[in-house]
């Protein structure tokens, strides 16, 4: 055995190990400086502009695709539900009338809601509060699935109907089950990402506060009549009153009301 030819590629192994070790250091390096000088430059344009936010989910999460499927409702599913006689002309959509008319707080409490949807609504702890419309005096909530809801989606919702003494009469309920993660996890994009998004966009006024940040999920195809693909979203709130939603996995801007109109 040669020990002066071994001890020298001994070395040389050594040496491209370390200059491989070396490069990776850097670059990740440069990579984390150039994230925080982008993050440094987003919010001196917000300030610019005075826009305003409050503390942001933390920003390194990976998550996936959403599967999931329309429920077909069976008579088995109503047997228990109370006070209400259930209709299913469509085998994807329960329409309850309450026999007595169920009366809630004035100004809305999204708590009393959401227990009234677990005590007469069928897996209604699985619904989150979403908004009251005055107007036509509707309350809408939405699915959600690991504590992140299905933003928008006519296919996981509950719609309480209200009279003119502001009590329940009536609701029509969707639910989405067979969920399950689908492909490969990916790296979101940051909440803060998403907010330059929408700001480059000009979705974002001067002198606006953004008062909530959260992910949840947004309709993203309709592979069949019964199948759904949800995709991870960042849900913008601008001023407790406007709703913006940005695609985590690729900055895009989903437009409103897309989704309806996709699956209605």
């Amino acid at each position: 055995m040669d020990w002066s030819k071994t001890k020298s590629i001994f070395i040389m192994v050594f040496f491209i190990l370390n200059i491989f070790l070396l490069y990776q250091y850097l670059e990740k390096r440069d990579n984390n400086q150039y994230e925080l000088i982008t993050e440094a430059s987003i919010d001196e344009m917000l300030k610019g502009d005075e826009i305003t936010y409050d503390p942001l989910p933390k920003s390194t999460m990976k998550e996936q695709f959403l599967i999931a499927q329309s429920k077909v409702f069976t008579k088995d599913d109503t047997k228990k539900l109370p006070n209400q006689q259930v209709k299913m002309n469509d085998p994807t959509k329960l329409v309850g009338i309450f026999d007595k008319p169920l009366s809630i707080s004035q100004g809305v409490q999204s708590a009393e809601l959401e227990q009234l949807l677990k005590d007469y609504i069928w897996n209604g702890s699985d619904y989150q509060y979403w908004s009251y419309d005055e107007q036509n005096s509707t309350i809408v909530f939405y699915q959600q699935w690991d504590k992140k809801m299905f933003f928008n989606n006519s296919k996981g919702k509950v719609t309480l109907y209200l009279n003119k003494n502001q009590q329940v009469i009536s609701y029509e309920q969707t639910y989405l089950e067979k969920i399950e993660k689908f492909k490969k996890p990916k790296e979101l994009v940051s909440a803060i990402k998403a907010i330059e998004t929408l700001y480059i966009n000009g979705d974002i006024q001067p002198k606006s506060h953004i008062t909530k940040v959260e992910l949840g999920y947004y309709n993203s195809l309709q592979t069949t009549s019964a199948t759904h693909l949800l995709a991870p979203t960042w849900r913008v709130v601008i001023n407790d009153k406007l709703d913006l939603f940005v695609n985590a996995f690729d900055k895009s801007v989903i437009e409103l009301n897309t989704e309806e109109k996709i699956l209605e």
